[in-house]
């Protein structure tokens, strides 16, 4: 039996076991009752608190939303002051120890407990800090804050808290599980979430039971239910490379990503609910937590009139991937995965899909890979891959009221991305960037073994190549920046030696200036940002108007997040010092522009050596009002001459 079909036959092994429905729902909410309660009374629970609060102060003390009195210790460390008010106005004081590195002038605390002091008259208090929701409104009220937005900040806190609570107790119960065969798995056992953001988990919206049954860390298999939708309920993109999507009878795309049986089906049932012109309707796939909380509801309008029409559930299970609204298909890997709306705050962000970005997905792609097909550096040498975002489906609601358009905004998407099982050659497995920095559940790097079998130095250099060169290239021979972080990036290795990247997420993962590209005549004509979406995300965006933005779109999340955490992490786990790791960097920029001198005016316009860069302000952005870009300057790691070109 493959590993998928094992896959599949673990999830529904146990479903044909169920004489009493009623009876098995009843127990598996009692089940869930107790893994719940046993998560929170666990260690667990003070962990994953003590993170939370560690990635809270580093960033708003990094992000200079608060001030703090420092003094050196004797083993290196600082000791950091926060300064408070108590809700009765009493002096309160919060200590914490760390150090700012070098690596963009981050801080990190070390991972002693941070400590709350009160003093009330003659007499101190003196605990470890131990409410999240106090301690903001002790330190940042007062510091012109929106306490509507900090009160829901604190909400996105508290819920990330319960959420990695339950995803680290489900992790120790499964210790005992072999290394995953499958490349997707890590999907679920990378379950860190974003190392810098402190509501790196909040998913607000999913309840205990959504997030047991819907978060990437659990695995369980989702099927989402498929919709007919009229044509004119929607707006369809395809890539050049898609078949005829749209129909639910004869779409080759579709007839390909679910199969006949399953399209006859569909068809069969459309036709008997009186839907005479089957080929009136295109079918969208819905998740199904967005289908029970959302489109029945939003939408139940055009569900009660005809205009959309749930079809059913397809065979093909899915798993979350580490961006929780994308699903991978797990009984046949080399299909598309599924980019769906989901209603949810996650990291701060709602995720439901923008239909804009959904129309011109496939116009990047076209772009995209087309560039790549022609140019041999990356064909050839790099081999990058870059997944293609191959169809885009959204919801249209334009016929509805102004007003009452933010409701049905963005609610039902769909953008079907390659697979890259697909695309990887012999010996080739795959891992998500991110995990390069994580621990296994009993605490050693997930890539302690391709360092014991190559060594650090020799197994760091390869990877930096393989990393760094893609997106440069990107960026000095075409004028493109892509946001290469976390789940955006996939390593591709052969028994742990780096090979090459996958890429993807390029519908609103891309930045440029248009007299900047290398050929402003390939560039699509891209449906433009619609106003409501600019005033609630004003960083969200495509073409930049200076230079600058393009620059530190790279910057942020490729060099900040994906190799500030890989940079930090070398050094604590195998003694490689951050200058020596952004020295290696910049180094292979020197050697690439040697090696590429026609491109000298894009490396003076998108100059990654500036001695500052800009990095969003992402804590910042949840307690204070959208009517600015929340950027901060910060110290550039690659800015030091590295004085080697050979």
């Amino acid at each position: 039996m493959s590993t998928e079909a094992a896959w599949e036959d673990s999830q529904t092994s146990m479903g044909d076991i169920k004489p009493n429905p009623e009876r098995a729902e009843s127990e598996r909410q009692l089940r869930q009752q107790r893994l719940y309660f046993e998560a929170l009374s666990s260690h667990h629970y003070p962990a994953a608190r003590r993170r939370i609060f560690r990635q809270l102060v580093e960033s708003l003390l990094y992000e200079r939303i608060i001030q703090a009195t420092s003094t050196e210790q004797a083993d290196g460390n600082t000791l950091w002051t926060l300064e408070g008010r108590g809700l009765n106005g009493e002096q309160v004081h919060y200590f914490c120890k760390g150090k700012r590195h070098l690596t963009f002038g981050r801080l990190r605390l070390t991972d002693e407990p941070i400590m709350r002091v009160m003093k009330q008259g003659s007499c101190q208090e003196q605990k470890e800090a131990d409410s999240i929701p106090l301690f903001l409104l002790e330190v940042v009220r007062g510091t012109g804050a929106d306490e509507a937005k900090l009160l829901h900040f604190i909400r996105e806190l508290e819920q990330t808290l319960i959420n990695d609570t339950l995803a680290r107790h489900v992790r120790s119960l499964r210790q005992a599980d072999p290394v995953p065969v499958h490349d997707e798995e890590w999907e679920q056992r990378v379950i860190e979430g974003h190392p810098y953001h402190p509501s790196y988990k909040s998913r607000i919206g999913f309840r205990v039971a959504d997030q047991l049954k819907y978060g990437p860390e659990f695995g369980n298999a989702i099927r989402p239910l498929w919709l007919a939708v009229r044509k004119e309920r929607v707006r369809v993109s395809r890539s050049a490379q898609a078949r005829v999507i749209g129909s639910a009878n004869n779409g080759e795309w579709v007839r390909e990503q679910i199969g006949e049986e399953t399209l006859s089906r569909f068809d069969r049932f459309l036709r008997e609910n009186g839907a005479h012109a089957a080929d009136a309707y295109t079918l969208i796939p819905v998740h199904p937590w967005q289908w029970e909380s959302v489109i029945t509801s939003v939408l139940a309008e055009d569900l009660r009139n005809g205009y959309i029409v749930p079809l059913g559930i397809g065979d093909h299970a899915y798993t979350a991937q580490q961006s929780i609204r994308t699903l991978a298909n797990r009984s046949r890997p080399d299909l598309a995965s599924l980019k769906l709306s989901l209603s949810i705050i996650n990291t701060s962000t709602g995720r439901v899909i923008a239909p804009h970005t959904v129309q011109n997905a496939p116009l990047i792609t076209d772009w995209l890979q087309g560039i790549a097909s022609e140019d041999p550096y990356l064909r050839d040498e790099l081999r990058v891959i870059m997944l293609g975002e191959i169809v885009g489906a959204a919801y249209d609601n334009s016929h509805v009221p102004d007003m009452l358009q933010p409701d049905g905004y963005g609610v039902l998407s769909c953008i079907w991305r390659e697979s890259v099982y697909a695309q990887l050659g012999t010996g080739e497995s795959v891992l998500p960037f991110n995990a390069l920095a994580t621990l296994d559940a009993e605490g050693c790097p997930v890539i302690e073994p391709w360092i014991g079998r190559y060594g650090a130095e020799a197994w760091l250099n390869d990877l930096l190549n393989v990393s760094v060169l893609p997106l440069i290239h990107w960026l000095f021979a075409h004028g493109i920046a892509l946001e290469s972080h976390a789940q955006n990036m996939l390593l591709i290795h052969d028994d742990g030696k780096p090979l090459r990247i996958a890429l993807k997420d390029f519908h609103d993962g891309i930045r440029f200036k248009t007299d900047l590209l290398a050929e402003p005549g390939r560039c699509p004509e891209l449906v433009d940002v619609p106003e409501y979406h600019r005033r609630v995300n004003g960083n969200s965006f495509l073409v930049a108007e200076e230079a600058e933005a393009v620059r530190d779109f790279v910057h942020d999340a490729f060099f900040f997040i994906n190799l500030g955490e890989l940079a930090l992490f070398m050094q604590e786990h195998y003694g490689i010092p951050e200058r020596h790791f952004w020295n290696r960097i910049r180094r292979i920029i020197e050697q690439y522009q040697h090696r590429f001198p026609e491109h000298q005016a894009r490396y003076e316009a998108f100059s990654l050596f500036e001695p500052e860069i800009g990095v969003e302000q992402l804590t910042k952005r949840r307690m204070y009002p959208d009517d600015e870009l929340r950027m901060h300057q910060v110290p550039n790691p690659l800015s030091e001459p590295s004085n080697v070109l050979s």
